[in-house]
């Protein structure tokens, strides 16, 4: 695709016109006129350009032959999630939906993973941590810790890729700037409008994005980060005992994934050095992906299913950190009672307020 240029007034920022009378390049909102050869000589022409967003090294590390002849997938046929385990751990229920799993065959295809973060929480350690999620929560039915029925903890480890890059960015913000005075006869407001650029490059590491359709990514995304710093090149030991997700976001559509992550983080680190005016907005903004890396690694969760009143509920534990996120039942009674204690006091103080301005 051909790149386009939006040419761009180097006072004002505002779009410039060629003016056929002039012979140059003209600024219809403050009169700037801006020798053409001059405007291609300094190279101003902030990108209105598509992003680059292009990955050079895919993962694409294979097994070992007889690598996988101890492995083998279950497969849910009601969400369609997929797990490999060696033979001699026993999958009854899928860890995503509780439903029955059934024996799909010898694990075979996919690639090898490159690193793995072994399990550091037990069982027992991922218990309490869902206790300890329970506590301090305003609107849980009182009796759902009593009564909720913890059907089956999973150990299962969860595919990711992980993906470094460089990406370097040009951005353009329409920026103001309020300045306020007044005199024994007027208020005064003065209004500045500034055009703010801002090029140069962050650097990522290990940008992750969930490989699993099945698992929820909220429910992924909401127990990082992991300490990548304990990774370990992988070996299927590691697997040994415990359930592993296979992936089915191949990296291809993962690149996706982490290209949104990447040009929206680039695009916040750059907005935060805008700053001292009254009002900013990007109008334009171009990211370029260069060096871009893949790999394949295997993170540690605990899957916990629990029935309340007839409601599956599923939480999700960090097996290395044991951080903890899950949706919990709400008690619809005590919501609306604090709601109710809220718009009272809100009502109180705006009343106070108004009968002292009254007053005075």
């Amino acid at each position: 695709m051909a790149d386009l240029f939006d040419y761009k007034c180097p006072n004002c920022g505002s779009p410039l016109q060629f003016d056929s009378g002039v012979q140059q390049l003209k600024c219809p909102y403050c009169g700037s006129e801006i020798d053409v050869e001059a405007m291609n000589d300094q190279e101003l022409q902030l990108g209105v350009k598509e992003d680059n967003l292009a990955w050079e090294d895919i993962a694409c590390n294979t097994w070992e032959p007889g690598e996988t002849d101890d492995m083998v997938v279950y497969s849910c046929n009601n969400c369609g999630g997929e797990i490999v385990v060696d033979q001699s751990t026993a999958a009854t229920k899928c860890p995503y939906c509780d439903s029955p799993v059934v024996m799909k065959g010898n694990f075979e295809g996919d690639l090898k993973p490159d690193y793995v973060i072994p399990f550091k929480i037990s069982k027992e350690q991922a218990k309490q941590q869902y206790l300890k999620h329970l506590e301090g929560k305003k609107f849980l039915p009182k009796i759902f810790k009593d009564r909720n029925h913890i059907d089956e903890m999973k150990a299962l480890y969860v595919p990711f890729w992980l993906f470094d890059c460089e990406a370097g960015a040009a951005v353009r913000y329409e920026a103001v700037r309020t300045t306020a005075w007044s005199d024994n006869r007027y208020n005064y407001v003065k209004t500045d409008h500034y055009s703010v650029i801002r090029e140069g490059s962050v650097e990522f590491s290990r940008v992750p994005v969930d490989g699993s359709l099945a698992m929820p990514d909220e429910l992924v995304q909401s127990v990082e980060p992991y300490n990548f710093a304990e990774a370990v090149d992988f070996k299927t030991a590691y697997l040994a005992g415990y359930l592993a997700d296979k992936y089915t976001l191949s990296v291809q559509d993962a690149v996706q994934y982490a290209n949104s992550r990447v040009k929206s983080s680039t695009e916040c680190e750059f907005r935060s050095t805008v700053q001292g005016y009254a009002s900013v907005v990007p109008r334009e903004s171009y990211v370029n992906i260069k060096n871009g890396k893949s790999k394949y690694a295997m993170y540690p969760l605990w899957v916990l299913n629990t029935t309340f009143n007839g409601e599956h509920f599923i939480f999700s534990i960090n097996g290395q950190t044991g951080k903890t996120a899950g949706d919990l039942p709400v008690d619809k009674g005590a919501y609306w009672r604090y709601f109710a204690k809220i718009t009272a006091i809100s009502t109180a103080i705006i009343a106070a307020i108004e009968a002292v301005m009254f007053i005075l």
